[in-house]
């Protein structure tokens, strides 16, 4: 019993090691694994997984917010709902808010991202790296490009979230362990935590109707604590659809084309729904006190975590790339599927 579990576990391991084969990126060398992608999660988090009822291998999703400069792991606890895991700060991002448009604008990128085992690189220059997946079906529809999108140690970025070493090496450990017997895992980018307040500051910026699109994701993961289920159709995200009811086909999308008849399914929708209310609400009160707005353009290529900025004074420079401006068109209503299970016309999607 004990060699045969033993054997089960040498299989495993080399079963992954062989699907972390990395593309290549930031100047690998596959030859073999470095220590540094198989060390262990220090004893201080493995404690807190077990403190929080996350098991070891469960799924994982993270979600980066620019302005804070903060990365935050969540993780799957054994009652199938993600939690906080731990709250990460950045060591350095570059460009300014705003996604990642064209190769070698030095954005880096926001939407909704699946890293899978292929997108790790254990190789990398910058110590660890993974590979957010930039650019996905929505950046393509949308005529964006772009390459090597990494989350990445070594406090440097061009593109990138960047890491230290130390946090880089919990992240890609966090990541390798969920990903063991799993396709992916997700990742958020965001410009900054999506309040009310956040979006009254930036209400003339002229990416704020993209960044409520990413709002309506954002709220079904705040409101349930469950991954949002993630489409592109005529060119915007689409969350948690599925088809209508007594549909007899699948729902098929296409990034680029006419979105098909879908419903949010009614258990996210009614949560988020409610969330976005409440939320509507406050942004109004907001406007209506007239609080001031934030600079559209900082002058700045990127930003750091404040608890950063004594080590690396000078990581954070002027920009080296001018503004840039996109428009995207105002999203038009999302049916649901009501209590009585009618298909019901709701002003979900469209937002403040």
């Amino acid at each position: 019993m004990i060699r045969a579990t033993v054997v089960r576990a040498l299989m495993l391991a080399a079963a992954f090691a062989a699907a972390l084969t990395p593309v290549t990126c930031l100047g690998e060398d596959i030859n073999q694994l470095p220590t540094r992608a198989t060390k262990e999660l220090p004893s201080e988090l493995l404690s807190l997984l077990r403190q929080k009822k996350m098991p070891k291998h469960s799924p994982i999703l993270v979600r980066i917010f620019k302005e804070e400069a903060e990365l935050e792991v969540w993780k799957q606890d054994t009652t199938g709902h993600f939690q906080l895991l731990k709250i990460f700060p950045i060591c350095r991002w570059s460009g300014d808010l705003g996604p990642k448009l064209h190769e070698g604008d030095r954005q880096a990128p926001e939407g909704f991202y699946t890293v899978t085992p292929e997108l790790m690189n254990p190789n990398s220059n910058f110590y660890l790296a993974i590979n957010t997946g930039f650019p996905n079906s929505y950046d393509k529809a949308n005529n964006r490009d772009g390459s090597l999108l990494m989350i990445h140690g070594d406090c440097t970025s061009s593109g990138c979230y960047a890491m230290t070493d130390e946090q880089i090496g919990e992240v890609y450990s966090l990541a390798r362990d969920s990903l063991l017997g799993r396709p992916s895992f997700q990742v958020q980018a965001y410009p900054f935590r999506l309040t009310p307040a956040n979006l009254a500051r930036h209400r003339t910026h002229p990416q704020l109707a993209f960044w409520k699109m990413l709002k309506i994701g954002n709220d079904h993961f705040e409101a349930t604590h469950l991954e949002p289920k993630v489409d592109v159709c005529n060119r915007r995200y689409v969350f948690d659809a599925q088809p209508p009811p007594n549909s007899p086909d699948p729902l098929v999308f296409n990034p680029t084309g006419k979105c098909p008849a879908f419903v949010v399914n009614p258990k996210i929708a009614r949560r988020a729904l409610e969330k976005q209310r409440t939320d509507e609400l406050e942004y109004a009160r907001l406007l209506e006190d007239n609080v001031p707005t934030a600079p559209i353009y900082s002058g700045l290529d990127g930003g750091m975590n404040e608890v950063f900025l004594a080590r690396f004074p000078v990581r954070v420079t002027l920009a080296k790339v001018l503004p840039y401006a996109s428009h995207l068109p105002q999203l038009p209503p999302i049916p649901w599927v009501d209590n009585d299970g009618s298909l019901t016309s709701k002003l979900f999607g469209t937002l403040f």
